[in-house]
């Protein structure tokens, strides 16, 4: 596991509880250096994902488990586990939670921890132990030197996510107030500050859906069954579903034309592949959280894709042919640039509409449907 300083709040709670005991603690505990590990969100430079369903699956097994087990190691050891439905319901109560899937608790973060956080003597070893649909933590990552940390784990949980709320809604905030804004190259500069390499993954899907579909909307194309019945349409972008959906790996999709798009990183090319065996090798335009150039970004697929292949003709044209356009950060900000300033208001009100969706604070929207 990648071995990075402690984040101040977890140092301070850590600190509160274990005093001159809280470094060693924290050296030989691999779920506190796995939550140090994800809870990197809330900083606003940052690429980090939120975690939100791997960190509820630990914190509400703990929350229950403090009440009824906390520093009563041997009756714990006899523990049968906690219903799904129970740990599921409540994960759906807390903060940003609402829409979570069971996948965490079924096998997710026990393959994370397991790659990134087991220390070599743990490998292997579960953090979440399943038994018959119930579920409980491993002891040996709830103690250390004899020590239950459980208490000092929710605590820092609850911290992250105290300080991930202040940020959301920081972001809200300051994308209400450029409704207000009467200066259009103040929000125009706003926005495309948005469009960066360290923004937040959902964020920048959002805001490259937002330019996305108000660019497209100016297309127009000939459309129908057949010669008889043609008839215009403006392209239109509809987006599947929230930024951590189990979408199959397709975020937008476009009508009349039936384009499907992906936002990812470059980071690594194989889960590019991976998406496009997601939909038998249909082809994919990927958006790409990237400041390289697009023809450097296809020049690096290119070569990965020879690389995987081992040279097979069969393989490398099934895949190639896969990747319809890319689109990187440079061509999102050109395009952003051609729209007019209406079309500028169009775009921050749908970056608020789906970010308050992301936020729960609207559950749906009602996209433009053709009658």
């Amino acid at each position: 596991m990648k071995n990075e300083p402690i984040k101040k709040f977890i140092e301070e709670i850590l600190n509160k509880h274990f005093g001159d005991k809280a470094l060693e603690i924290y050296s030989n505990s691999d779920l506190l250096k796995y939550l140090n590990l994800k809870t990197s969100a809330i900083y606003g430079n940052t690429k980090a994902r939120k975690s939100l369903a791997n960190i509820y699956a630990i914190y509400s097994i703990l929350h229950f488990y403090v009440n009824d087990f906390f520093s009563q190691k041997e009756k714990y050891l006899k523990f049968q586990g906690y219903e799904f439905t129970k740990l599921l319901s409540f994960c759906r109560t807390l903060y940003g939670g609402e829409k979570i899937q069971n996948h965490a608790l079924n096998s997710r973060l026990n393959l994370e921890f397991d790659n990134k956080a087991a220390s070599p003597k743990n490998k292997g070893k579960f953090i979440v132990v399943i038994n018959d649909s119930k579920y409980s933590l491993h002891v040996d990552y709830i103690y250390v030197n004899s020590v239950d940390i459980s208490k000092a784990v929710i605590e820092i949980i609850e911290k992250y996510i105290s300080l991930l709320k202040k940020k959301d809604n920081d972001l809200i905030e300051q994308l209400k107030s450029l409704e207000a804004e009467k200066d259009n190259k103040k929000v125009k500069i706003s926005i495309e500050n948005l469009l960066a390499e360290d923004s937040e993954a959902r964020v920048f899907e959002i805001v490259s859906y937002a330019i996305l579909k108000n660019y497209y909307k100016n297309t127009k194309v000939y459309f129908g069954y057949n010669k008889e019945n043609l008839k215009e349409e403006e392209l239109k972008l509809y987006k599947t579903g929230r930024t951590n959906a189990n979408d199959g790996g397709i975020d937008f999709v476009m009508r009349p034309v039936g384009r499907f798009f992906q936002v990812t990183e470059v980071g690594n090319y194989d889960k590019y592949l991976l998406d496009i065996d997601k939909v038998l090798h249909f082809p994919i335009t990927f958006v790409i959280k990237t400041s390289k150039s697009c023809s450097q970004v296809k020049e690096e697929i290119k070569t990965y894709i020879e690389e995987r292949s081992g040279g097979m003709e069969v393989l490398k044209k099934r895949y190639e042919e896969a990747f319809e356009e890319i689109i990187t950060i440079n061509e999102l900000k050109n395009d952003f640039k051609s729209l007019n300033d209406l079309e500028v208001k169009g775009i921050l009100k749908d970056i608020i509409d789906f970010y308050k969706i992301e936020m729960n604070f609207r559950d749906s929207i009602e996209q433009e449907v053709d009658e």
